[in-house]
């Protein structure tokens, strides 16, 4: 993420907000902005300064995770096999909804505080879309299956995993256990020989 050049002083107090804000949403904890001040040890203006709502917060911690999520989506979209671009794609998405917090809450947001976060969903909902499409074109998976089940379905997988799992390893473990099952239910069986 890109942002305008800041003074050293403020440049630290904007890595401090956020790393605090980090840590609050990976205990689970809402971000509030007065808690995040106290916990950073900064006045509640510098961060309302650099943040002015908690959901420009919470965008800006979940930045990194859809960045890297969106090169997800580019590399799958040159991938020239329809199945295994699509279940790539997937697994580098469920994997990212298990292991950060702050993914789930601001990709189910109706709208965004941030532009650039308004960019890398419609970048995920399209490499979603495009990468559906060429399955069903390929003739590889099910034709019921439509993009908007794709987010309901990885939320589903996402949740199961966090319910019946104590670690972060054993979220991961078995959220890729869940999504490769499910994709083998989706897959559309080989053409007798």
């Amino acid at each position: 993420m890109t942002r305008p050049p800041l003074r050293k002083d403020a440049a630290r107090n904007w890595d401090r907000i956020v790393a605090v804000a980090r840590e609050l949403v990976d205990e689970h904890t809402p971000l509030q902005l007065n808690d995040v001040a106290r916990r950073a040890g900064l006045g509640v203006g510098t961060v309302y300064r650099h943040f002015p709502t908690p959901e420009a917060l919470l965008e800006t911690v979940a930045l990194p995770c859809l960045e890297t999520l969106a090169g997800h989506g580019e590399a799958a979209l040159r991938d020239t096999d329809p199945w295994r671009a699509l279940t790539g794609f997937l697994l580098h998405t469920v994997q990212a909804q298990v292991t950060d917090p702050s993914l789930a809450t601001v990709s189910a947001a109706a709208s965004d505080a941030l532009p650039r976060t308004t960019q890398l969903k419609e970048s995920l909902r399209s490499a979603g879309t495009t990468l559906l499409a060429r399955a069903h074109a390929a003739g590889v998976v099910r034709t019921d299956l439509t993009a908007p089940d794709l987010v309901p379905l990885m939320c589903g997988i996402a949740y199961a995993a966090e319910v019946h799992c104590e670690t972060p390893a054993e979220r991961s473990a078995t959220a890729r256990r869940y999504l490769l099952t499910l994709l083998e239910g989706l897959r559309t069986p080989p053409p007798a020989a």
